[in-house]
């Protein structure tokens, strides 16, 4: 039991690494801002805006907040409801 514990306490920092997914998330709580501030703007509810859509109530909820799973055609059919434009650039690493 005295070489687990040894081997346990030997093991530094997390055992697994953060997945890619964590570092888009700053991207899509912006762009859900952007989207809030522009369904207020237009003064419709969440669900005006998702019947517009076609998509759920939940889905524009979880692009708001920045969170779920939300698929790109959802993002692409909201915008378009909000008379938004998605611009796509390439970026240099």
């Amino acid at each position: 039991m005295r070489e687990i514990e040894g081997i346990r306490s030997a093991v530094v920092g997390p055992r697994r690494r953060k997945s890619k997914r964590d570092d888009a998330m700053p991207e899509i709580a912006r762009i859900g801002a952007v989207f809030t501030d522009r369904r207020i703007a237009l003064r419709l509810t969440q669900q005006t805006l998702a019947d517009l859509a076609g998509v759920s109530r939940s889905t524009v909820q979880s692009l708001e907040r920045g969170s779920g799973s939300i698929s790109f055609g959802s993002v692409v059919e909201i915008a378009d409801a909000l008379g938004l434009h998605i611009d796509v650039n390439a970026t240099a690493e």
